[in-house]
């Protein structure tokens, strides 16, 4: 009985988001443009495009202006975050990227000290590199890839791991951090691999410069690529709610002694807020002069409830 009753709770929760006349704020900073004139000045010089994207969102956010090289050079799609993303996605993942024209894909978790899929890249790329002419580069003896894809997506992390499992180094070769906008130009050449011998060139994490919905900037703030101020957690803690409902992840409930699925996000983070202590004193007017009271500090519980996505607490989630 108890089950129906949360069953008939849940199909009354929202369909559809409403994002209340909201909109994405303009995010494309200098170092941006500047890292996009570098990538496309250094073109000539690379053999291959490596895009790293995140699993958690395989289709969205994928930056249209980088179309433009990857069609004129071999091109390998990594999805990373593997570890975050729900593993029942993949297949359907994968046929919707080769309706788009998207044929060499590849998931990692570049976290994970020893991956399989990292020891893949080095044979996939060297096949699609012989498989086509090298024009200019003909008399050279090494390879060298370009690392591409929006912010936080796990670029440098991916030739850290690269090295590590190439070339036995430990290390980090390329600066890795939990912000978008960690790598800020693009950087010398980085060996990860010996035979053949392997150069990668990083670069900065590159938004498309208008974001072309709502829904999409909210999917790109959700996973780390867009700074959080820039959209607002309250609004973005109410759409992850919304969609973790709405792909019956309900790992939340018992994450903070919730009892049954919410729709209801103030509900949502009050208890968040009381789970974890989180409360401020603000002061009251009332009739008999000011009070001080305690209340739950939404803002704080918003944010806690959106690291919690991020750090793969809430359930392993595709939101595309």
């Amino acid at each position: 009985m108890r089950l129906q009753q949360i069953l008939r709770n849940v199909s009354k929760f929202r369909t559809v988001f409403d994002f209340g006349g909201r909109d994405i704020a303009h995010w494309f900073p200098g170092h941006m443009a500047k890292g996009l004139r570098q990538m496309k000045a250094n073109l000539r010089n690379v053999d291959c495009i490596l895009e790293i994207h995140d699993a958690r969102i395989p289709c969205t956010g994928r930056n249209p202006v980088f179309q433009e090289s990857l069609n004129v050079r071999p091109h390998l799609l990594i999805l990373n975050k593997l570890d975050l993303a729900d593993p029942s996605s993949k297949q359907r993942v994968l046929k919707q990227l080769e309706k788009s024209g998207v044929e060499n894909v590849l998931f990692t978790d570049c976290q994970r000290q020893i991956d399989a899929n990292i020891k893949k890249i080095v044979p996939m790329v060297t096949q699609l590199i012989e498989s086509r002419p090298r024009y200019h580069k003909e008399e050279d003896t090494y390879y060298c890839l370009m690392v591409i894809g929006v912010p936080n997506v796990g670029k440098s992390s991916l030739i850290n791991a690269l090295r590590r499992t190439n070339m036995k180094k430990g290390g980090r070769a390329s600066k890795v951090g939990g912000e978008p906008g960690i790598t800020k130009a693009v950087l010398t050449k980085i060996q990860v691999c010996e035979r053949p011998a392997l150069f990668l060139v990083d670069t900065p994490g590159v938004l498309p410069p208008k974001i072309e919905s709502v829904e999409t900037g909210m999917k790109l703030a959700l996973c780390g690529t867009i700074l959080d101020h820039l959209v607002g957690e309250d609004i973005m803690a109410d759409y992850l709610l919304y969609s973790l409902n709405r792909l019956e992840k309900f790992s939340y409930v018992d994450q903070y002694d919730l009892g049954e699925p919410s729709d209801d996000v103030q509900h949502v983070l009050k208890r968040i807020a009381v789970k974890l202590g989180k409360t401020q004193r603000v002061k009251a007017i009332t009739g008999v002069g000011n009070i001080t009271i305690t209340m739950p500090n939404y803002t704080a519980a918003a944010y806690h409830f959106i690291r919690a996505f991020r750090r793969g607490e809430l359930g392993r989630v595709t939101l595309d």
